[in-house]
């Protein structure tokens, strides 16, 4: 245990980090007088401004210097900042606006420490790896600086190089902070809902994911796989030989920034086009693969100049299991349905807030955070004004934002600032929204077929408006076909899975002792003209003829008008 050396660890540990330093104090010494002396400055402005009536008029300048206080502190605290940006239960709102802005650059350390960092780790000289290095690097960040050389073998490559003592920095500064933690948290008037320090743990563990090159390197294959059938999307390749846990080599990619809108327009390229890969291949990681990027910031999306969008820096990434994705459906779902006391229970199968917790009071404010944003005003919705809104929620109802939900927040708060870049008039919703219609008629698997039913059923009545505004917004994408859909619809409802759906649609077409022809006419006027009638017989027809005569007599249910059908039918096959 004494001779733990912080720069040797790879993951975050809590328990062998505390065991240095309490061996080591005088290590940390320095480092908290510093740390004390700028917080202490910050804490006495703040209870000046309280005695002398001018909260309200300094809050925006405290919060300011709270972010050139994070900034000068160095990585471990810049991070902690981001962090906090998405973290409306732990931070309030002025100060939230402020820390989305803060910015993770820092002078490039110096370049002959970056070459022999290279070589050391390589374990090769310069000239046996590249042809050429640039003398600088392209961007140098909290963390790290970034190259742009050439393999001896030609490829053009972007090097990426750890600052040099980071991890002995960030475990020192993650000991400290977990020291403070145990001290503080009982006395911070927050609304934390469980132990501060389980917060720096989230934290540590997540920014010593960051720091480990081989795990970057690991994320972007597997994040590549998830896109290997979308031709929209590039991800940079790995350059295995000449990476290791704090030197990344991987292909350079030679596109635009998202925010550089005239360079975009110059390529003869689409914003709109952009916007829509952007949102819906966001859409996808989160809904489909469960993987995703979890920093997606303006110079970490491109676009190339042959119309795909590239996606660089795997070092903050997170996993969603099928439990949380299905709630991440069944939360949409209840949305389109402005069903808000099972969206409350969704909150509390997601884990923003703990079992057993009292919902009555809390399902009128989130219908009140939400109510007509995707309804009627789906034009207006915009995904920051409601996270705002509801970042004023955590300090009157026990809400947390679980640490893999904040990465989302922040996600897609991101994405949709850089789609307003390059449209100022652009609505997430008008893009996510056909990707989510899509997936629910397309009903890949039994979950989303469930969800499907959740939608067009409300109180045990078929919602015929539902299902058109579902084809209407699925068809504004122009990825959604309607034919397979409609093939997929045939085979869900001829199954041992679909028997509900079939009585409930033919209840639904003779409700009320009726036909109701009108609405079925709406949907036809809807589909016809991508249904044309020699494709849709064709598919209807090669489902039916995989029926045998009984399975057609146990699909049509027993009401009235279709159980002559059935007999003459059945009399006919006797003749």
């Amino acid at each position: 245990m004494g001779q733990y050396q912080p720069a040797q660890l790879n993951r975050y540990n809590p328990d062998a980090i505390a065991r240095h330093y309490r061996l080591r104090p005088w290590k940390g010494w320095g480092r908290t007088f510093k740390i004390i002396w700028y917080f202490a400055g910050f804490l006495l402005g703040l209870k000046l401004d309280e005695w002398q009536g001018l909260v309200e008029e300094n809050k925006l300048k405290r919060a300011t210097q709270m972010r050139k206080i994070l900034t000068r502190l160095g990585p471990t605290f810049i991070k902690v900042g981001q962090a906090l940006s998405t973290r409306p239960d732990l931070i309030r709102q002025d100060f939230l606006m402020e820390l989305i802005k803060l910015q993770d650059q820092l002078p490039a350390f110096d370049n002959a420490i970056a070459y022999d960092l290279i070589e050391s780790q390589l374990q090769r000289s310069i000239s046996e790896i590249f042809s050429e290095l640039s003398p600088v690097p392209v961007a140098a960040a909290s963390l790290g600086q970034v190259y742009r050389g050439r393999l001896l073998s030609g490829e053009e490559v972007a090097v990426k190089v750890q600052r040099p003592n980071l991890r002995p920095l960030l475990s020192l500064d993650l000991y400290l902070m977990r020291w403070a933690a145990g001290w503080l948290s009982p006395w911070l008037p927050l609304n934390l809902g469980h132990d501060l320090t389980l917060i720096v743990d989230e934290f540590g563990t997540k920014l010593f994911e960051e720091i480990d090159y081989l795990n970057e390197a690991r994320n972007a294959e597997k994040f590549a796989n998830n896109f290997r059938n979308d031709t929209r999307v590039k991800v940079p390749s790995i350059y295995w030989r000449f990476t290791s846990d704090r030197v990344l080599t991987l292909e350079w990619i030679n596109g635009f920034k998202l925010t550089d809108t005239q360079s975009i327009r110059a390529a003869g390229l689409d914003p709109e086009k952009v916007i829509q890969i952007g949102v819906t291949s966001g859409l996808q990681q989160l809904l489909e693969h469960g993987f995703f990027h979890a920093d997606p910031h303006p110079g970490n999306l491109f676009a190339l100049p042959d119309g795909r969008m590239a996606y660089i820096d795997f070092g903050m990434m997170d996993q969603l299991d099928e439990t949380n994705k299905e709630c991440l459906v069944d939360a949409l779902v209840h949305l389109v349905n402005n069903d808000y006391n099972e969206l409350a229970v969704d909150f509390v199968n997601l884990g923003f807030l703990t079992p057993g917790t009292d919902i009555r009071p809390i399902v009128p404010a989130l219908e009140a955070v939400w109510k007509d944003a995707l309804g009627k005003n789906v034009g207006d919705f915009n995904f920051k004004t409601i996270t705002d809104k509801f970042s004023e929620l955590v300090y009157e109802y026990p809400f947390r934002v679980p640490a893999k939900f904040a990465l989302i927040i922040r996600s897609l708060i991101t994405q949709e600032g850089i789609a307003l870049s390059l449209n100022p008039e652009f609505k997430i919703v008008e893009v996510g929204y056909p990707y989510v219609a899509r997936r629910l008629l397309n009903g890949e698997s039994p979950a989303l077929r469930r969800r499907l039913l959740n939608v067009l059923f409300k109180d045990g009545k078929f919602q015929w408006e539902r299902l058109e505004n579902l084809i209407s917004i699925a068809r504004t994408d122009n990825n959604f076909d309607l034919l397979p859909t409609a093939q997929l619809g045939f085979q869900y409802l001829l199954s041992d899975e679909g028997k509900f759906l079939r009585s409930q649609l033919v209840l639904a077409l003779t409700e009320d002792n009726r036909l109701h022809t009108e609405e079925v006419q709406r949907l036809w006027n809807l589909v016809k003209a991508d249904l044309q009638p020699n494709r849709l017989f064709s598919v209807a027809f090669d489902a039916l003829t995989e029926l045998s005569r009984e399975s057609v007599a146990a699909i049509l249910p027993k009401t009235p008008f279709l159980a002559v059908f059935a007999n003459n039918n059945d009399a006919t096959h006797k003749g």
